[in-house]
């Protein structure tokens, strides 16, 4: 009952200086909403990413080109691709629990059929490519082994492709496309998958047999990447430790040319990123707090000079100090946790406004919520017990006197 009475006297309290209060609130509303709407915004993001690492394939490897030294020249991560069909095909001879291995090429070309034309990724793969991206076809099908054998001059196409050059609800399938003035017979549709995190939209592409794209289309001689599936996510380490030891074997132990990634390594590095991001931007976000609890601090000590008559009267008729203490240090943490409240409805509306309205992946949890309110709680007896303290010093008949 006691703690009960001190909380509607805290109230009346700031009531009195109902818009003193509210302006001493602001900062607590607007820091504890910042860093509910950024952490938000961080764990949309990673929900996104993981979303997107799935959604490339099941238990999926990647040789990426890394660092390579010619002639003296010497080429970053990526720079220049050493890697080649053989090693693509040392891999899926020689290492057992790889189900799947996609040779890749990437370029972009001009494709044209029927007066329309449209700039777009020509990519190279083998006939595994959509067991090992999990990608479904919409309509026909993809290119086999044989196609992949002799060269082909087959396609699948991108959504994204279908729409521009097909705007009429054309069916592609069967139909002739040229890339580069090479004359291809369209055999199957990709799902759509829409735009990544990045902004990129991954149905903008065409696909063509690696043997076409490299002979027939881009006249290159070596592979940007290597895509491997493994047979099961136990296999997934293994796997890419004999991906790396037989790269290895295959350059006579000279310096990795190459890097091997699993999808939880890509996770988790992109991952770290927006942790890193997050947090920074959800410090920035604390400041406020900061700033708001120096505000309560500072209203609190104006307080107690104003109300110093009234404390020595409370003194005077028998309350402690302890009392006293406990009645400023209640009304701070009140001022803390309205603010805070406040803060966690402004911060839930900002988040979902954001997501509504500029597309932006937004996931707001519980965590978030229970850190911000008991931050807020924190800074409220953190910053409001210098002032209650103070008041509770104050000497009865001094406090009488004070005019």
């Amino acid at each position: 009952m006691r703690i009960f009475t001190t909380v509607i006297i805290a109230f009346r309290a700031l009531r009195r200086n109902l818009l003193r209060s509210i302006l001493t609130g602001l900062g607590m509303i607007i820091g504890v909403g910042a860093v509910i709407t950024l952490i938000s915004m961080g764990n949309g993001a990673k929900a996104q990413v993981e979303a997107q690492i799935a959604s490339l394939g099941d238990n999926l490897i990647t040789v990426f080109p890394g660092n390579v030294t010619t002639g003296g020249v010497r080429s970053g991560w990526g720079g220049m691709s050493s890697l080649t069909v053989a090693d693509a095909e040392a891999i899926r001879d020689q290492v057992p629990s790889a189900i799947g291995v996609s040779p890749s090429t990437s370029d972009r070309a001009q494709v044209i059929v029927a007066g329309l034309n449209w700039n777009t990724r020509v990519q190279g793969e083998s006939a595994d490519y959509p067991s090992i991206r999990s990608w479904p076809l919409t309509a026909g099908d993809f290119f086999s082994d044989q196609d992949v054998r002799t060269t082909a001059k087959v396609a699948v196409l991108g959504q994204t492709v279908v729409n521009q050059i097909f705007p009429d609800n054309d069916d592609p399938v069967g139909q002739t496309i040229r890339v580069r003035n090479i004359p291809v017979r369209v055999v199957g549709v990709m799902k759509s998958k829409g735009f990544n995190t990045a902004g990129t939209d991954q149905d903008d592409f065409i696909i063509v047999p690696y043997t076409t794209a490299m002979k027939r289309i881009t006249k290159r001689d070596r592979i940007s990447q290597i895509t491997i599936q493994a047979k099961d996510a136990d296999s997934v380490e293994r796997v890419q430790n004999e991906v790396k030891n037989l790269l290895s074997q295959r350059r006579d132990g000279r310096d990795p040319d190459y890097t091997v990634f699993n999808q939880v390594e890509i996770a988790q590095a992109r991952n770290a990123a927006n942790d890193t991001m997050t947090w920074l931007l959800a410090g920035i976000g604390a400041v406020s707090l900061v700033v708001g609890g120096i505000g309560i601090m500072n209203i609190m000590l104006v307080s107690v000079t104003e109300r110093t008559r009234e404390i020595g009267i409370r003194l005077a008729v028998g309350a402690h100090g302890w009392d006293v203490l406990l009645q400023f240090l209640t009304e701070a943490v009140v001022l803390s946790l309205l603010g805070g409240g406040l803060g966690i409805a402004v911060g839930i509306g900002a988040s979902e406004f954001i997501s509504a309205h500029n597309n932006i992946p937004v996931a707001i949890s519980s965590f978030s919520i229970v850190l911000a309110f008991g931050v807020s709680a924190f800074i409220g007896i953190a910053f409001g017990f210098f002032p209650a303290f103070k008041a509770a010093q104050l000497d009865p008949i001094d406090a009488l006197r004070y005019e």
